[in-house]
């Protein structure tokens, strides 16, 4: 139970630790205020309804685009290195009782330990449900 815990706890912070180095970017395309596609890592391929212009001897029409395209931005975090020169002494003294209750909660206890093996009752002098009998007549 106890590798499993601890194993499970690692892949846990090594996910932990990836997606918070790992910036990336959403791009979604709205046509006429819907939303249309969203890519990640790529850019959208629209829908194929994009600024058309028109041209004729006399004038030169545009018509305009009902579509849009948004980008988030989704930037990581770039150093993970923690200097220990800016922790205070209370904040060190945290983390060490931390770590020691941690190990200690965990300990694994003798499986036969039976508590009441050696309790002996006590003698009995007065029969006490005699006591308490009543008898309707």
């Amino acid at each position: 139970m106890k590798q499993f815990l601890h194993k499970s706890t690692s892949i846990l912070m090594a996910f932990v630790v990836l997606f918070s180095t790992m910036s990336f970017t959403i791009d979604m395309h709205y046509c006429a205020d819907k939303l249309v596609e969203t890519a990640i890592f790529h850019k959208v391929k629209g829908c194929g309804m994009d600024t058309q212009k028109t041209e004729s001897k006399d004038c030169e029409l545009t018509k305009k685009n009902c579509c849009s395209d948004k980008q988030i931005v989704i930037d990581g975090q770039d150093e993970l290195q923690l200097t220990l020169d800016k922790i205070s002494f209370n904040q060190q003294v945290f983390i060490l009782a931390f770590v020691e209750t941690y190990n200690n909660l965990f300990q694994l206890l003798d499986k036969e330990v039976i508590s009441f093996q050696t309790y002996k009752p006590p003698l009995v002098i007065r029969q006490i449900f005699k006591l308490d009998e009543t008898y309707l007549i």
